[in-house]
């Protein structure tokens, strides 16, 4: 038996199918196409629709291309289930029939398409590469999907498919989740998910944060939360950043609980999108005694401090944050870049061999890892 174990953070971007409104050249044209489903969403959800409602309704139905028929958008559907939002009389103009969301079932949905076939390949590559003993990943599709990406694209590049697991759907209808995986001998003990925490504000996590806990070839218990906070994409800067504060403050206060039920081996791991300095990331970082492995004196830095893109400081967004008891047990911990296309020629650090364009690349983020004594 190994003397130690390694625990490492991923965001795979998706495994097999990714919306394709995110899988565009950049971030800024999906932005829109992002923000109008989501606001869509927000108000065919409410119980009654005003006049005005049924006009935003209608204009973020054309603006999705949706006003001629439920298929006819190129990045997304309409979801008629049962009765109707809309009708199209032919000849006359488009009109929402529904007064609230008890008269209709149905949603607006995100068309997707299959992920590069390379690029599968590579995020496969990278999970072999990085060897975990415990994986947090961020934003796979479901449990379905991740468990046949183990199952079948590990073996493709020689790797062992993970002993279990483990994903809860969450808050996200885009299909992008929180979930770990583990090796034979780190047994999932129990779950308890997250997704139902509120606040004044209403809910707390876009996402879950899910504890997962995970007992060790040597006994020992270990509670490993997975969390991907409010991205900055899209939304008011401000509101992005309350919820991600709502989101921090949240997972901390997780943490503070499960130290006074006697818990000293934790972990926080996954894409916070947010850099340490924030002040939306402050509850999480500085006001609990959780440590960041970057920050340990065996983290092996590469002169490049971030995790996502072409790694500046602003960056800095994907973690392993780790309990005192744990934090000092650390052998060794870096970010392995190797699936990342950095820079416009991708050659800001080596790549693997079959990567010759940016479609190719794993994901946009780099996984980090840290080594632990047992």
């Amino acid at each position: 038996m190994s003397s130690t174990f390694r625990i490492a953070s991923y965001n795979v971007e998706n495994l097999f199918e990714r919306p394709k409104a995110m899988r565009l050249p950049t971030w800024e044209e999906g932005k829109p196409i992002l923000e109008q489903h989501a606001r869509i969403n927000e108000l065919v959800n409410q119980a009654q629709y005003s006049a005005a409602d049924k006009a935003e309704i209608l204009d973020l139905l054309t603006k999705l291309g949706l006003n001629g028929s439920d298929e006819g958008g190129q990045f997304a559907r309409l979801r008629q289930v049962r009765e109707k939002l809309v009708k199209r009389p032919p000849g006359k103009p488009v009109e929402i029939v529904a007064n609230g969301r008890a008269d209709w079932i149905g949603w607006v949905e995100l068309k997707t398409e299959p992920v590069d076939e390379l690029a599968m390949r590579h995020t496969a590559r990278v999970i072999n590469d990085i060897d975990a003993e415990i994986l947090g990943v961020i934003e796979a599709e479901n449990r379905i999907s991740l468990n046949k990406f183990s199952a079948q694209m590990l073996l493709l590049v020689g790797g062992m498919p993970y002993a279990q697991v483990m994903l809860i759907d969450g808050n996200d209808d885009r299909g992008i989740d929180v979930a770990v995986l583990t090796k034979a001998g780190f047994e999932i003990g129990s779950v308890r998910p997250h997704v139902d925490d509120a606040d004044a504000q209403g809910l707390i996590f876009s996402r879950d944060c899910p504890e997962y806990s995970i007992t060790t070839p040597s006994g020992e218990t270990i509670v490993v939360l997975v969390n991907h906070l409010k991205s900055k994409g899209f939304g008011g800067q401000a509101s992005s950043n309350a919820k991600r504060k709502r989101q921090a403050k949240r997972t901390a206060e997780i943490y503070a609980r499960l130290v006074a039920e006697g818990h000293t081996s934790i972990a926080v791991v996954g894409d916070f999108n947010d850099t340490p300095d924030s002040a939306a990331l402050a509850p999480l970082l500085a006001q609990t005694d959780l440590q960041d492995v970057s920050a340990h004196p065996k983290f092996v830095a590469d002169g490049r401090p971030g995790t996502f893109g072409n790694g500046t400081k602003g960056d800095k967004i994907d973690y392993i944050l780790l309990s005192p008891a744990l934090f000092g047990r650390v052998t060794n911990a870096r970010v392995f870049r190797k699936g990342v296309w950095g820079g416009k020629n991708g050659d800001l650090w080596p790549v693997y061999p079959t990567m010759k364009a940016k479609v190719h690349q794993a994901s946009d983020h780099a996984a980090i890892y840290a080594d632990i004594k047992l």
